[in-house]
């Protein structure tokens, strides 16, 4: 059975969710990103733009269980359907099918969770993305540049 690839910046997101709550900017930001944390002029208070990357990571975070989930299902769906007779499915085809109905329904929702998110964040933080070049794909690349990674995660 396959496991699910570990969500990159989990540390982060939880260090980052106490920053919100009122805690401490986390340690592992580099001076840029503190900078877009932190609200201008008061150093201890998170901005617009925290909390917005809080939603921001919780998408990404779904967006990749969504993934995990609808190859998974669609793996089980081509095992049952290699040996399944010509005619009518069999009920476990049939609930399979609605599994991975589901799933790419889940998969389509957080991808759009994911965008929303990271139009929201793109605003907030100031950020401008280059022309030509889709939001996700920028956000994706921002993140894996600009975010901490956790240190046991494989980059």
């Amino acid at each position: 059975m396959a496991t699910p690839k570990p969500f990159q910046h989990a540390a982060f997101l939880r260090d980052l969710e106490q920053f919100v709550a009122g805690g401490s900017c986390p340690a592992s930001c580099s001076p840029e990103l503190a900078a877009i944390l932190r609200t201008p002029g008061v150093d201890a208070r998170p901005s617009p733009a925290a909390s917005q990357l809080v939603r921001l990571l919780h998408a990404r975070k779904a967006v990749l269980k969504a993934a995990f989930d609808t190859g998974q299902v669609a793996d089980e769906l081509r095992r049952h359907q290699k040996f399944a007779k010509p005619g009518q499915p069999s009920p476990h085809i049939v609930q399979l099918r609605q599994q991975q109905a589901a799933a790419r329904q889940a998969s389509s929702q957080s991808r759009q969770l994911l965008i929303q998110s990271a139009a929201a964040f793109v605003r907030e933080a100031g950020i401008v993305p280059p022309a030509r070049l889709a939001l996700e794909a920028f956000i994706d690349g921002w993140m894996e540049a600009s975010l901490p990674q956790d240190p046991r995660t494989p980059g």
